[in-house]
């Protein structure tokens, strides 16, 4: 049994297909789907609880339904979040193959066009 830093290639997983998974992949795990997830949940939990505060609760605020308030903020930001993962979905890595060509002295590597 050979221990092999590489793992083993379906045959019939094309390049496209295996970009595909890389990219569902990362946009899977992108933080701004969890972050705005979590914010939006509980946004809404936070303005039901506002919207039915006791008047004693709102007393204990000097007057201000900050449950309201900051629920609606929590909201607005998770909504926000999930917009800007909408908008811009994240893209995978590119492969070890495609960074080396890059970092050939020639190449557009980092440091290509300030002449290092």
């Amino acid at each position: 049994m050979a221990n092999r830093s590489e793992p083993d290639r379906d045959p019939l997983v094309t390049g496209a297909e295996s970009e595909q998974r890389r990219s569902a992949a990362a946009r899977l795990f992108d933080i701004r789907r969890v972050i705005g997830g979590l914010f939006a949940v509980y946004g809404i939990i936070v303005t039901l609880v506002g919207v039915f505060d006791s008047q004693s609760e709102i007393d204990k605020a000097q007057g201000l339904r900050i449950n309201l308030w900051s629920g609606l903020a929590m909201l607005g930001f998770g909504l926000l979040m999930l917009l800007w993962q909408w908008v811009r979905p994240a893209e995978a890595p590119a492969d070890q193959e495609h960074q080396s060509g890059a970092d050939t002295p020639g190449g557009s590597g980092p440091g290509a066009a300030d002449g290092r």
